[in-house]
């Protein structure tokens, strides 16, 4: 029996036989179309499966009364997705967008190969057991490592992984979706993916593969049927220009609450903590507002397409079954508890998205928004209830996401709504106007933004982020380093074995307190009759400026600017030193990595 390295290593050979059966573009259109077709499959694979537990689950329920299970099934659901990424996985899967970010930024698009599968799994078990969050971001993740371990495979270039990271992420948006267009939009504007020619045909080709295979396996129907009864007039301007607001600050509100509860979480470090506040959070929330649990489509659809007293079965399975005169209380409460309920599930041990509860929040919004309109006869214009939940999805999604091209073109082709575009773009652009005041960053880049590490469009900024303070820190050996009380002849034989002209000196705990300059010394450095007469406490220098080992680059630059420095020492925390940066090493990485990066 033929050992298991060998038929790796023999399967390896093949691999790349095959590739050099095709020119460099036309494998990377091979590779699009793999890509498009792998993350299509476990598209549909995450929606079968959530679909199978929750009607397991909730089947039998009896739409008159609460059910006390909502109290038992999103920490089950939790408690399984932490078991099965503690002893299956071993890795960190939270925030799928945020670590495709990540790895774009600091990884040269490297992810883990277990991202091609582990986030199924983990979402699957999620938001079957109800978590309120949406399969999107995991399968956008999937997709991202598809194209990435791919490139690995074939041993490509860094830019080339890149563009199938980019490839997986619209590929997974296009067949989740069933929006092609949307799927393109969103890998430019959330992942900061230039567009060039290059990088155009690829992208398109995961976008319609995953697209046509979705259709083909699960009908030509849309993800949300919508049928249009109103449509645009000029004297409802007003209200879309109000409602594109009021989404930018529910999506404000959204976004700032995000970050507090999970700063919150932070705060606890055991993950049964973690579980125990999350879990019940959920389950509570859930219990008292059914509509919340897992991704709230069914309510989506309600919204879109209801009437009259169909919007009554919000209400199925909770207290407030047959309160008709609460509707807007509850949707009231839909608002300002989604928040809680996804971020409970995510810092709680849960595994999802916020696409989900975006489009959710955004069809409770308008319709919430509408009715309120209606209701005081506003400018004595009356609005269509389904249209402002389908232009609330658009405003959210625009808000939450900081993507107003997504938001438009991605309703549109969820609903079928394209009658609808100029109030959608509207609504757009006016929520994201409205956010942007607020708020400079997604809550995907957020977290990134804060430590410089989002990568952005800005093509100067993005090689900053590229650059890594590993290549570019000149580190230096224990025995190049210099104490205050070592006499110039010690000096002298260091230089004569070193190619260095800058020598950090150090305490007893090995931290820098000061810098000796070759130059500085060279007039007395071959005067044997002075060695012992000089200290190196003596000759030293005060650094200008130290830099801290998690500096980014962007901030190396400024300090360098400002200083007019030429070399700079590195630091740890604690002071301890650990090389020197020169100008003229950040310039040469900075020109190869702009060669690398460049449009072709």
């Amino acid at each position: 029996m033929r050992p298991v390295r060998s038929i790796s290593h023999t399967l390896l050979l093949r691999l790349l036989l095959f590739r050099r059966l095709f020119s460099q573009r036309q494998f990377i259109l091979v590779l699009s179309f793999v890509v498009g077709v792998l993350t299509a499959f476990a598209g549909l694979t995450l929606k079968w499966i959530i679909s199978q537990i929750q009607y397991l689950l909730t089947h039998q329920f009896d739409v008159e009364q609460s059910n006390w299970l909502y109290l038992v099934y999103p920490v089950v659901g939790i408690y399984l997705t932490m078991l099965f990424v503690r002893y299956v996985v071993r890795d960190d899967i939270g925030h799928g967008i945020t670590k495709i970010l990540y790895a774009i930024a600091r990884k040269n698009s490297r992810i883990p190969g277990h991202n091609t599968w582990s986030s199924v799994f983990s979402s699957a078990i999620t938001i079957g057991f109800g978590g309120s969050v949406g399969a999107e971001a995991p399968i956008v993740l999937t997709g991202s490592a598809i194209g990435s371990n791919l490139g690995k495979l074939f041993r490509l270039n860094n830019r080339t992984l890149l563009l199938l990271v980019g490839c997986g992420a619209a590929g997974a948006v296009s067949g989740i979706f069933k929006a092609p267009i949307a799927g393109l939009v969103f890998t430019i504007e959330v992942l900061m993916i230039d567009l060039t020619m290059s990088s155009l045909l690829p992208l398109l080709v995961s976008c319609v593969t995953a697209t046509a295979i979705t259709y083909f396996m699960s009908g030509m129907s849309t993800v949300f049927q919508f049928e249009l009864k109103d449509s645009f007039t000029m004297d409802r301007t007003p209200a879309y220009i109000m409602l594109g607001i009021f989404c930018g600050l529910i999506a404000l509100y959204f976004t700032r609450v995000m970050m507090m509860l999970e700063g919150f979480f932070g705060r606890f470090k055991n993950r049964y903590t973690k579980l125990l506040i999350g879990g019940s959070t959920l389950s509570i929330l859930i219990f008292l507002f059914p509509s919340l649990y897992g991704e709230g489509y069914d309510l989506i659809n309600l919204l879109l397409n209801g009437k009259g007293d169909d919007f009554l079965e919000m209400f199925n399975n909770s207290l407030f079954y047959g309160h008709s005169n609460l509707l807007l209380l509850y949707l009231g409460f839909l608002i300002v508890f989604k928040v809680f309920a996804s971020t409970a599930t995510n810092s709680g041990g849960g595994c999802g998205g916020i696409f989900a509860p975006s489009l959710f929040l955004g069809s409770v919004s308008g319709f919430f928004f509408c009715h309120i309109w209606n209701d005081f006869h506003i400018l004595g214009v009356q609005l269509p209830l389904n249209n402002f939940a389908l232009l609330g999805m658009c405003g959210l999604m625009s808000g939450v996401m900081h993507a107003p091209l997504t938001g438009i073109f991605l309703i549109a082709e969820l609903t079928g709504g394209y009658a609808l575009f100029v109030p959608l773009m509207m609504v757009s652009v006016c929520a994201y106007l409205t956010i942007i005041i607020f708020e400079p960053h997604s809550v995907y880049s957020q977290r990134l933004a804060r430590r410089g590490e989002l990568l952005t469009h800005d093509k100067d900024r993005a090689i900053l982020t590229l650059m890594s303070m590993d290549s570019v820190i000149e580190r230096y050996e224990e025995t190049q380093m210099l104490t205050p009380e070592m006499t110039l002849g010690n000096v002298a034989t260091k230089i004569a074995t070193s190619t260095y002209n800058v020598f950090p000196v150090i305490n007893p705990e090995k931290q820098l307190i000061g810098v000796l300059y070759i130059d500085d010394i060279r007039h007395i450095m071959f005067r044997t009759e002075l060695h012992q007469q000089f200290h190196v406490k003596q000759l030293m220098k005060p650094y200008v400026a130290r830099l801290d080992i998690n500096d980014s680059m962007d901030v190396i630059v400024k300090v360098f600017g400002r200083t007019q420095a030429w070399t700079l020492p590195v630091v740890d925390r604690d002071g301890h030193f650990l090389g020197f940066i020169r100008k003229s090493r950040v310039f040469t990485v900075y020109r190869k990595m702009m060669s690398d990066y460049s449009d072709d």
